[in-house]
């Protein structure tokens, strides 16, 4: 059975992560693949891997990837995160963060943290 991977990305990090998916489409194409809406469609385009594509972050896609971790539905999660940046809906950032914490999946926030979560599967 293929592992899940939640993949996504604040605005200026989104090309960060689609390079990073291009670095890694062979491993990546071993999972599914699940992303908020903006991040899904930038990776599947550049990258054409298959992505299913979910709300975007502010629309409610934080908090869909949160529900998929709550039901055990979600393997990892890879959230490049811009930390110098205000978020509007930074409330269901942290609910996503803490959900991943609490259910212990495997979680990257960055180009060094998303290697070694990738690595472990």
């Amino acid at each position: 059975m293929k592992k899940s991977l939640g993949l996504v990305a604040h605005d200026d990090k989104k090309q960060l992560l689609a390079d990073w998916c291009a670095d890694h489409k062979d491993k990546l194409v071993q999972f599914n693949l699940f992303a908020t809406g903006t991040t899904g469609q930038k990776i599947a385009e550049e990258t054409g891997l298959e992505v299913q594509r979910l709300a975007s972050g502010p629309l409610g896609g934080d908090a869909q990837l949160g529900a998929m971790i709550a039901e055990k539905r979600l393997d990892g999660l890879i959230f490049f995160i811009d930390g110098l940046a205000a978020m509007p809906h930074d409330v269901d950032v942290k609910a996503l963060i803490r959900l991943a914490t609490i259910y212990d999946v495997p979680f990257a926030c960055n180009r060094s943290t998303a290697e070694a979560v990738l690595g472990s599967f």
